[in-house]
């Protein structure tokens, strides 16, 4: 049995603690993150508003933010994902939506989580990157690496000691990778 997008939004009507993804006509349900990389993707999202949000260049947005993507083949077996982050231009959503969004995010970001496979991580990306993302970034805690990735180029990795920057996406914005990860405090 193959479900739709209606057939998720009943779910989450039902059952609004979840968390739900549509791939391929099913229902996947996420698990909450470990702790650590939630706190990556929030330290992320906070650095992205402070240029965004002063600039109003655009929308960023968690991992609760559902995407409607493009269909090549069957409108009824479109797929709803949601990046870990995301930023979308103002240019291109300039009015917020009380629903899911179909279109694909300019950026989209994956925080490796403790139980996360990275293969699967990198599928998203590539799927996100094939239907017309700018950029997808994977962050791996594990081996405290940003990996960037470009539409038909070589993924970039990155380390601490690195700089993350984006300038066909945000021109002038810069964030040492170093900055991704949680401090220690005595």
């Amino acid at each position: 049995m193959s479900l739709t997008i209606t057939d998720l939004e009943q779910l989450q009507t039902e059952h609004p603690e979840w968390q739900l993804e549509l791939i391929e006509g099913n229902i996947i349900v996420m698990g909450p993150s470990d702790y650590e990389s939630e706190e990556i993707g929030s330290r992320l999202i906070t650095f992205l508003n402070i240029w965004v949000m002063s600039r109003r260049l655009g929308r960023v947005t968690g991992s609760s933010a559902g995407f409607i993507l493009p269909s090549i083949e069957d409108s009824e077996k479109r797929n709803l994902r949601a990046p870990d982050v995301s930023f979308v231009k103002a240019d291109r959503l300039k009015k917020t939506k009380r629903d899911f969004v179909e279109m694909l995010p300019d950026l989209m970001v994956e925080v490796k989580s403790k139980s996360d496979r990275i293969k699967p991580l990198e599928e998203k990306i590539q799927l996100f990157l094939q239907l017309g993302s700018i950029v997808g970034i994977l962050i791996d805690p594990d081996k405290l690496t940003v990996t960037v990735y470009r539409p038909n180029q070589t993924p970039t990795v990155l380390h601490n000691g690195d700089t993350l920057t984006l300038p066909e996406l945000l021109p002038g914005w810069e964030l040492a990778v170093s900055e991704l990860w949680p401090p220690e405090f005595e």
